[in-house]
């Protein structure tokens, strides 16, 4: 999504989404990364120093996470993020070409014996992430990792054409992408082998009156609860995944079970467990969360009181 809504914005908006495709996006992933960096730089300049990419929301988003820290510290903040936003375009535009060779030296994964542990016990579990670090390329990565069949839920594109080019990124070497209306008949798919459906659950719901409200980086602010609900439901347990950057264009991951019995768990006890970890990953290095994202749309009470309008 990075790509289609950055690049569009920027370059060539009267142009066909074929022919955005294949005579810019396509040609721009066969280029090596340092070449792919190199032009992160520039847009970089483009969108902190020219146009200013979000930069209300952004700023705010940020000034408000850290009350604490100086004007300086979080004008840090801001500039980092932006050029790990560039660096996040080119590195999703690298997706569409990277090798398996390419994936397994920039990704790496630690704790997956969690992850084998339940596959031997015959257990599905749930992953349970945020947009932090780079996810896209942990898509592409995940699925060799583990014995596990991986799967994950994502909201598909309104552009068919781009939907499914990002399809086929995120699944070349084997994940299964499900359309965010079909989770629950995945669940109850009898499949014979244990499998793990991944979750990002920190983006704004589309129904914050269903969602789970909670204090995050120093706001009260709703999760998707679906996670919770499906692991209650079902009763499978519940992984933490957190994506380290360890230097440009290098990541981490690394597993932490949240719960092995989510039936024993008080209500919304699982989604607090992620929410504290999730805000101990964003400030011990703030910059490579999805600042930009508008994830303080509304206050509770402005949802409720639409609600008592409506």
């Amino acid at each position: 999504m990075l790509i289609i809504s950055l690049i569009s914005l920027y370059l060539f908006l009267s142009m066909g989404s074929k022919i955005l495709y294949y005579l810019v996006i396509k040609p721009l992933s066969f280029l090596p990364h340092f070449l792919l960096y190199g032009i992160a730089n520039l847009v970089f300049l483009v969108t902190f120093y020219g146009v200013g990419y979000r930069k209300k929301v952004i700023r705010a988003n940020i000034f408000s996470a850290f009350p604490n820290k100086t004007i300086k510290e979080k004008n840090t903040i801001v500039r980092r993020f932006y050029l790990h936003f560039c660096d996040l375009i080119v590195e999703s535009i690298k997706n569409f070409s990277i090798t398996s060779r390419q994936v397994q030296k920039r990704m790496r994964f630690e704790n997956i014996e969690l992850l084998n542990d339940y596959y031997t016990q015959g257990k599905s579990i749930i992953t349970i992430g945020g947009h932090y670090g780079n996810w896209e390329l942990f898509a592409v990565a995940v699925s060799r990792v583990s014995q596990l069949k991986q799967m994950a839920i994502y909201k598909p594109l309104s552009n068919q054409f781009f939907d499914k080019k990002m399809k086929e990124s995120r699944g070349k070497y084997g994940l299964e992408m499900i359309p965010m209306k079909e989770t629950k008949q995945y669940f109850e798919r009898g499949d014979s082998s244990p499998r793990t459906i991944i979750f990002g659950s920190d983006q704004w719901p589309s129904n914050p009156i269903r969602a789970h409200w909670t204090n995050f980086l120093g706001r009260e602010t709703p999760f998707l609860f679906g996670a919770e609900k499906y692991a209650k439901e079902f009763d499978w347990p519940v992984v933490y995944c957190e994506i380290i950057r360890e230097k440009r264009g290098h990541f981490v991951t690394r597993y932490h079970e949240l719960t092995n019995n989510p039936r024993e768990e008080k209500e919304g006890g699982i989604i607090e467990k992620y929410v504290e970890l999730l805000e101990k990953t964003i400030e011990r290095d703030p910059p490579f969360w999805l600042w930009s994202h508008k994830r303080w749309k509304k206050t509770k009470e402005q949802v409720l009181s639409e609600v008592e309008t409506n």
